[in-house]
């Protein structure tokens, strides 16, 4: 990683991005438009802290509610017991202003039984039945698909099978059969395809195309807490030398459009959260520090711990962030607790670093994001999706900052 400073105006993607398509708003596909989608997901963790009233849809065209998880007999479980009630909650209240709910199903934890669910007819029309079900329950817009990953353990104890990724096919196919024809279908994946029976990376995915409406690309975690730290969410590799070349928005853009997937139904991730790790020993460069004695102030995530995520709205209520008064995308790093404030030109993200407290924070801020969605407007893609919601300053910075960058604000 570098300080290297970098020009906003970012290189433009590869390929000329095809015009957008309309994207329906109703169930007849009139109110129709063209322009970017911005979207957030609303995870049930949060219900306790961030009851969807505090949420300002206005910002939003889609909110996903995160998750649903399939269980042994391919069945749809809730980790929580709250879950069905504030999904009823944030359906009705999204709704009441125009905005649509998307039921994620699976995640990192809940992706075990997808292999089995989709390795069989008899399994596919059950676990379709199920989804179906759950969807007129709640009145949904649609189903994000969020297996992690086919063809892969992904969580340790997760089943997978060579098969996955065509099993993984014919099960969408009769999902939408099933499902309502107004009813969006999209998945979460990875920077690159899905892997075939080889583990490679398919070399064309033009049929997922046909059944889904989207995918979004989970463009985060590519780096986590570590003694080393890399960025959480890189926007391009810059200096050509990461050692995860294609695990970067524009990686990302790459490998899928090379595989036959329209730009025009990729939607790009971004988080807002970043990684808190212990440092001692880091190829961070750092900047000369005040003679000015200051009282260092050491950051913990929301579950008290001082290292692993944390989210940016923690890094500024905890005094890490100082919001600059005169610019309303600027968060400067708090020297008085601390904190240096660098840049990293390879992977075009921020980061802090306290060599008094030995942490690195490797995240995202209102500039970094913007330049992502910026990426993602001049690449022809969908929209941008935001894990998750409650990252989120009180004033909504860093969605601001992506309608800003996609010509929305």
């Amino acid at each position: 990683m570098s300080d290297a400073t970098v020009p906003f105006l970012l290189v433009p993607p590869p390929h000329k991005p095809p015009e957008r398509p309309c994207v329906g708003t109703t169930s007849d596909g009139s109110a129709c438009t063209s322009r970017m989608l911005v979207m957030a997901y609303y995870p049930d963790w949060v219900g306790s802290t961030f009851p969807p009233s505090k949420i300002d849809f206005k910002r939003l065209d889609w909110i996903d509610f995160a998750f649903a998880v399939p269980g042994e007999d391919f069945d749809l479980t809730w980790d929580d017991s709250a879950a069905p009630g504030l999904l009823e909650n944030l359906v009705a209240s999204a709704h009441s202003v125009g905005v649509k709910v998307k039921l994620s199903v699976g995640g990192w934890t809940g992706s075990k039984y997808f292999s089995l669910a989709v390795a069989t007819p008899k399994g596919r029309a059950l676990f379709a039945k199920n989804i179906l079900a759950i969807y007129i329950q709640y009145a949904l817009d649609g189903i994000e698909i969020d297996w992690e990953y086919p063809g892969q353990e992904g969580s340790p104890g997760n089943k997978f099978h060579p098969d996955d990724a065509s099993n993984f096919l014919m099960f969408l196919n009769v999902l939408r059969t099933v499902l309502p024809p107004e009813a969006r279908i999209t998945a979460a994946v990875e920077p690159t395809p899905f892997v075939d029976s080889t583990g490679q990376p398919m070399t064309d995915v033009q049929e997922f195309s046909r059944v889904l409406d989207w995918v979004l690309v989970m463009n985060y975690d590519i780096w986590g807490s570590s003694s080393h730290p890399g960025p959480n969410a890189p926007l391009y590799d810059a200096c050509g030398n990461s050692t995860q070349p294609d695990a970067s928005a524009a990686g990302a853009y790459n490998a899928w459009t090379k595989a036959n997937f329209p730009a025009s139904k990729i939607v790009l991730g971004v988080p807002s959260y970043g990684y808190i790790s212990s440092s001692t020993e880091t190829r961070l460069r750092t900047r000369s520090k005040s003679k000015k004695k200051k009282k260092s102030t050491k950051v913990v995530g929301d579950d008290g711990d001082s290292e692993g995520q944390v989210q940016f709205r923690e890094l500024v209520e905890q005094g890490a962030l100082l919001h600059s008064v005169n610019d309303t995308f600027r968060y400067e790093a708090n020297a008085g607790a601390g904190f240096e404030g660098l840049w990293d030109g390879c992977s075009i993200t921020p980061y802090l670093r306290s060599s008094d407290t030995g942490q690195v924070i490797t995240y995202d801020n209102p500039i970094s994001l913007g330049m992502k969605a910026a990426f993602a407007k001049k690449a022809g893609m969908l929209g941008i999706n935001l894990f998750d919601i409650h990252g989120d300053t009180d004033d909504w910075d860093l969605l601001d900052s992506i309608r800003y960058a996609m010509d929305m604000v």
